[in-house]
């Protein structure tokens, strides 16, 4: 006996409720798109400026203490994290304390910089200040760039493979599944008002290649069986493809998300943000491999040749006449 989540046989009508699926998505879409233009993102430290300071203790670093002090000032965003270097002495404990950029300023003050000291001082009396660093908007701004540059190389170099693997309607149907995987994910850190950082820009990357891998095996099967069932409807072929790969999409999926929610309770603040967004991209990914990308693919129709008459088989003199 053997565990199956999924039973054998199974025949769920994916396209049966198509209007509400898809057209459901394009109103998810049609909003996301006016919550980012009218709400906006909530960048972070990465790009909106800010100011780095590092930090030197003989005494080890508690992040959580180091950040409820610094919160206190009301200066905004404010990352705490440990730095780890094999060079350290035994007795060198390192910290890196990133706070936003004020309104209007480029870097905070040198009276800020002495109240976030002094915060720092209360609690850590063994504490060092080593350096102050500060990050412009111009860099910011080139950050935002690279981001947006990282995210269409790597949705085109999968168009690109699946273009080359399958057929261009296949290609269409997963470079719209990825749309709409960013799409509502951007939508949703709009909504909330999420810190939107370069950890989050990875976790993107991430659910793009998460989303075409579960995208590219229903492809896959999709394809054996256009030529397993030649005479069998397209509609009929991407379903029974999508119930032959449920039981490896739910087990793929399932325990990704056991070691996420396990990440989400347990990781701490630090990378909290960066396993909701992935958490969130598994959900959508697994949605859109499903709902989306085959619809694109039926709309489309895909070209079989099980219609052209088999020729004979012979050699050059078989139509010669006697």
């Amino acid at each position: 006996m053997r565990l199956r989540l999924i039973p054998d046989n199974t025949n769920i009508n994916f396209f049966g409720y198509a209007k509400v699926t898809f057209g459901g998505s394009i109103l998810l879409l049609i909003a996301s798109a006016v919550l980012f233009v009218v709400m906006g993102l909530n960048f972070g430290i990465d790009f909106r400026g800010g100011t780095t300071i590092r930090t030197d203790s003989t005494t080890e670093v508690d992040v959580g203490v180091y950040r409820a002090a610094v919160e206190e000032l009301g200066l905004g965003d404010v990352v705490v994290t440990q730095v780890f270097d094999p060079t350290f002495d035994a007795d060198q404990h390192v910290a890196m304390i990133r706070i936003q950029a004020q309104d209007g300023q480029e870097s905070i003050g040198e009276e800020t910089v002495a109240q976030i000291e002094a915060a720092l001082l209360a609690v850590d009396p063994a504490v060092t200040f080593a350096s102050v660093e500060s990050v412009g908007p111009k860099v910011s701004g080139e950050l935002i760039q690279t981001a947006v540059y990282a995210v269409l190389g790597a949705v085109a170099a999968i168009v690109l493979y699946i273009w080359v693997r399958f057929e261009w309607q296949f290609a269409l149907g997963a470079v719209v599944a990825l749309a709409h995987d960013v799409g509502l994910t951007i939508g949703l850190w709009a909504l909330f008002q999420i810190k939107f950082d370069l950890a989050t820009i990875a976790a993107l990357l991430t659910i793009v290649g998460y989303s075409i891998n579960d995208t590219v095996v229903v492809f896959d099967r999709a394809r054996e069986n256009l030529v397993k069932f030649k005479q069998m409807p397209l509609v009929d072929v991407l379903n029974l493809s999508a119930n032959e790969t449920l039981s490896r999409t739910m087990m793929t999926s399932g325990t990704t998300l056991i070691a996420l929610l396990a990440l989400l309770v347990l990781g701490g603040d630090v990378i909290r943000g960066f396993v909701f967004a992935i958490t969130w991209g598994i959900l959508v990914g697994t949605y859109s491999s499903i709902y989306i990308a085959k619809n694109i693919v039926l709309m489309l129709g895909v070209k079989r040749d099980w219609s052209k008459e088999k020729k004979p088989s012979g050699n050059q003199f078989m139509d010669i006449d006697a």
